[in-house]
């Protein structure tokens, strides 16, 4: 690739996208949705990951033009038969605040044993009229309570395997190198790079 690939990040979370941007490394100039004057908020009305990244990705390939990628994440706790999972950014309720959603968590697995979860990240990449998915998984479990002050979301409860450390505890250098968001944008680099 001889010349940097311009590239949309659907997204409007000012910390996802410094976050793939850092991922990325100069080796994509990763657009934001204001940069494309894309200021309407994209429902995310899918049942799965999958289908969020994709109606995300579909809507500004359908409106703008762009080659352009999207992202959901969601994190699976075992207790919770997989949940809050796509409800993850919402899992107190439309509107609510990620300290919400924490205590939440934490409320709900009071005295729950059994603390095992994953971050998981789907990426949607549609480009030349093909679409991609690229998955990224991190193992690890829920913690009893917050520790760390870097990351966001439930970065601070959430202690990946073979870590003593919560991600918010780690710091976003080893965190953007471990995370579900840095394995799946990986695969999605190293799939761009081929072309």
């Amino acid at each position: 690739m001889s010349k940097v690939r311009k590239i949309v990040f659907a997204t409007n979370n000012k910390h996802k996208l410094e976050e793939i941007r850092k991922i990325a490394d100069n080796q994509l100039q990763i657009l934001s949705l204001s940069e494309i004057n894309c200021n309407e908020e994209i429902d995310e009305t899918g049942a799965t990951l999958e289908e969020n990244a994709l109606v995300k990705a579909r809507y500004v390939k359908e409106r703008y033009g762009y080659d352009c990628f999207a992202d959901d994440t969601g994190l699976e706790v075992e207790a919770l038969e997989g949940g809050p999972g796509v409800y993850s950014a919402r899992y107190a309720g439309e509107g609510c605040h990620p300290e919400d959603n924490m205590q939440k968590l934490l409320s709900v697995l009071q005295g729950v044993e059994s603390r095992n979860a994953r971050f998981r990240t789907v990426i949607a990449l549609l480009i030349n009229g093909e679409e991609h998915l690229f998955e990224g998984v991190v193992s690890g479990r829920i913690i009893e309570e917050k520790r760390g002050g870097s990351g966001f979301g439930y970065d601070p409860i959430f202690m990946p395997e073979g870590y003593q450390q919560t991600f918010a505890e780690l710091g976003n250098d080893i965190k953007n190198r471990i995370s579900h968001r840095a394995i799946a944008t990986e695969k999605l680099m190293e799939f761009l790079m081929k072309r």
